[in-house]
């Protein structure tokens, strides 16, 4: 059995990293929260919805602090009462194992 993603941490991207395969991209999505939307193997996206700006900054701010402590950083898309989040590995040009385990993670916040 697989090691769950959200137990693991991010590991420090080269650029050349190879991407993870569409078998693996399928089973690290089944551990995601099924909003989770998959463009192949190029990147997750997710939009939350929140009863207030106060409540998606909040949120956001969690997120940031996740992100910096695992050094693998989102591309974040903050509005009243929603936010969006979309995760690849820029030095990949894809999805790495990194991007699931944010995103395990996110699921967690």
């Amino acid at each position: 059995m697989s090691e769950e993603l959200a137990s693991r941490h991010c590991e420090a991207c080269e650029p050349g990293t190879p991407t993870v395969g569409e078998d693996r991209a399928v089973e690290h999505e089944a551990q995601l929260d099924p909003s989770w939307a998959r463009d192949g193997t190029l990147r997750l996206r997710r939009e939350l919805e929140f009863p207030n700006f106060r409540d998606a900054f909040g949120f956001v701010a969690r997120l940031a602090l996740l992100a910096e402590a695992e050094g693998h950083h989102p591309d974040i898309e903050l509005g009243w009462g929603r936010v969006a989040v979309t995760l690849t590995t820029h030095a990949a040009g894809g999805l790495t194992d990194n991007d699931f385990i944010l995103a395990a993670k996110l699921d967690r916040l």
